[in-house]
């Protein structure tokens, strides 16, 4: 039967048979989660300022303590359970990095430290790394050569 269908009558079959898109509750997800991480470093920097530290320090140290957080849910299991709900909104940039440093480090580790967890972690971060390094250098060497006149 299938064989005698032609591209069309098989376009609509299997647009008849797609699951319907979940667009809106991915966006509400997203959001949310997205949103409570980035809450939740505002709530570490404000603990952080509140035990006496200048904001410099206690912005350095809030994206340690979301890092570590990050690193330890994704070892646990757990943030890719928050994942499943909250999508692209647990890309947040600076836990997203940490999982993604992790996710393959954990997946590879039987493979050994040095060819399994070593070379697997840098899989999906190590583009990201040298992007921005090379970025930086790049950037760094524009503002140099613009304050020099």
């Amino acid at each position: 039967m299938a064989k005698d269908m032609t591209a069309k009558e098989y376009d609509a079959l299997s647009r008849r048979r797609a699951p319907g898109s979940r667009v809106l509750r991915n966006m509400a997800g997203a959001f949310l989660i997205g949103g409570t991480i980035c809450t939740i470093g505002e709530l570490l920097t404000n603990l952080y300022l509140h035990a006496g530290m200048d904001l410099q320090t206690a912005s350095g140290v809030t994206s340690v303590t979301l890092v570590f957080l990050s690193a330890l849910l994704t070892g646990l299991k757990v943030y890719d359970k928050i994942a499943t709900v909250g999508g692209a909104g647990t890309l947040v940039p600076i836990t997203g990095f940490a999982n993604a440093v992790v996710s393959p480090a954990l997946e590879f580790k039987a493979e050994g430290f040095v060819l399994g967890v070593g070379v697997k972690m840098f899989t999906i971060a190590g583009p990201v790394i040298v992007y921005g390094t090379v970025a930086s250098v790049i950037y760094g060497v524009i503002y140099w050569i613009i304050t020099l006149f």
